[in-house]
This record gives structure tokens, sequence and C-alpha cells, in this order.
């Protein structure tokens, strides 16, 4: 491995890092300094190492035989969070989403709430296109920097990303280091409304006190998956350790002493019931990476 001024873990234990607390270990974990140890030691890799970002560990099931290669973990120095002008929110890829949201309210920057409903970081929620309450970062995104993994830092405008549902272009292995989002001019006692409708709206129809995951599987077209997961009787259904939540059809639950096996075939389950039931092929939103 590069040297770094960072931290750098062999055989790093990452079930406590995600939302599922399941998992095995990544061969490496490394959480930079700043950007340059970012792309220093990215650059100074051998060819072909994979590389992994991980921000608050939700969306994402580690399979039990652990990550190969690095797992990046950006850290405080790439949490910040800063107002520009015109309405623009400068952000480092591993602001939550609270604090991007927060910071705009603040400064009467309206049209970012939603990314208070997004359990998750700057830099996950550009990769995917995360989006909640009617919005999606294909709304607000101006560009982002991301590190390739040879380590070269580019800037990609959003355009350039060919966002869709719950999908971008970034190649894998790119980690999204700062991204620029664009709102307007808005009220801040109207703006942190919306903010406490949209906290109290998760809080009532989501199990967001267990482990899990987040939203499982994406919305087919003209549906909704957790509709189908219930006409296909699966709410409630438990296999080992991992059950589909009683509250929220569509979120999968660790009860406690579940593996990521249990899980993931919790979903695999699911989604073979409901292509049974209504034809429809469910396609996973939480991201499964590892080795089984």
């Amino acid at each position: 491995m590069p040297a770094v001024r960072g931290r750098l873990t062999p055989h790093a234990a990452l079930d406590k890092l995600v939302w599922f607390k399941s998992g095995g270990p990544a061969d490496w974990l490394f959480e930079p300094a700043d950007l340059d140890d970012l792309t220093s030691f990215l650059g100074g890799l051998s060819e072909g190492t994979p590389v992994m970002a991980i921000g608050l560990g939700s969306n994402l099931i580690i399979r039990d035989g652990g990550v190969p290669g690095v797992v990046v973990r950006l850290g405080k120095a790439f949490a910040s969070v800063e107002v520009r002008r015109d309405h623009i929110v400068e952000c480092g890829g591993g602001a939550p989403g609270i604090l991007v949201a927060s910071t705009a309210r603040d400064a009467g920057i309206a049209g970012l709430e939603f990314l208070r409903g997004i359990p998750g970081t700057v830099g996950g929620f550009v990769r995917m296109n995360g989006g909640a309450y009617g919005r999606e970062v294909a709304d607000i995104l101006v560009d982002c920097d991301v590190v390739l993994a040879d380590g070269n830092c580019v800037n990609i405008p959003v355009a350039d990303l060919d966002y869709s549902y719950r999908h971008s272009r970034l190649p894998d292995g790119a980690i999204v280091v700062a991204a620029r989002f664009r709102g307007t001019a808005g009220d801040p006692k109207a703006i942190g409304a919306e903010m406490d409708r949209i906290a109290a709206e998760r809080e009532a129809s989501q199990p967001l006190r267990s482990r899990t995951g987040g939203s499982t599987f994406k919305n087919p077209p003209g549906a909704k998956a957790w509709q189908l997961v219930d006409k296909a009787g699966c709410r409630g259904l438990i296999i080992g350790g991992a059950q589909v939540s009683e509250k929220h059809a569509n979120f999968l639950i660790n009860t406690g002493e579940a593996t990521s096996a249990d899980i993931e075939g919790l979903g695999e389950e699911v989604r073979r019931r409901v292509a049974d039931k209504t034809g429809v092929a469910l396609e996973w939103e939480i991201k499964r990476v590892g080795r089984p």
C-alpha cells in the first residue's frame, strides 16, 4: 500500500459502519486526511485494485465474505458545507444530507429540503441520483468533483452524468469528493417547516429505529415497490435474522443476529414472490457488495 497521512487499516471491520450492522471486513479501509492524501494514495495503488467509497452506510449490504481491495471512507475533511452566491451550496462528498438541507435553510435557500429525507452523504446520493418526496439530485446539482480510480480529480457537470432514476454514469471506483447544488430564494421559516414535515413523515412511516438499509427496491414505472411487496404477501416475512418490516414493506430489517446472507436472501425471496404474483421484476435499490 502507498504511504498515507490519514488512517489505513487492514482487515477492517465494516459491520459497525453500515446501517444493517452485518457483513465482513474490508481488505483495507482508508480514511484520507484530505484531498491530496486521497489522490496520491489512489494514484499509487496497483492497477486494477478494487476501490469503493462508503458514506454513512445506509443503502448498502456488505456481504459476509468482506470487500476486496480498498474501501474509502470520507471523514470530516470532506464534510464541509458552504453557501456561495446565486443560491449555490457547495458541499464535501462526506457531508450528510441533513447538514446540507439545514445550511440551505439557514441561508434562505429553498429547493434542497428533500435532502433532509435521504439517509446518506453527498457522495452517495450524487452517484445514485438520490431522491425523496418528489425531488431528486438531478433537479439541483450543478456539477461535482470526482476522484477517479487512478487518482486523477475531474470536474463533471450534471449534464455529463446522464442521470436517470437512481442511476448515473459515474464509473466504478470513482469517488465524489465535492458537489454544488443550486436552489432558489426562500423563507427560512417555510423551508424549516417543510423539513420538519419530511422528518415527521419519515418517522411515522419508516422503521428508522431498526437496523435497516433504507428503501430496498426501486419503484417500478407507474407503481410503488411497497405495494407490490404487500400484494405478494411479504410484509413481515422472515429468513434467519432478517425480516420484511411490518411498518414499511419496502424496508428490510436486521432483527438482531442476521447475516448479510439472510438479508440479501430475504430480498431475493421477496423479488421471487413479487414476480410470481404480479409479473413485475423488482430491481434492488440497495447496493450489495463484496464476497458472499
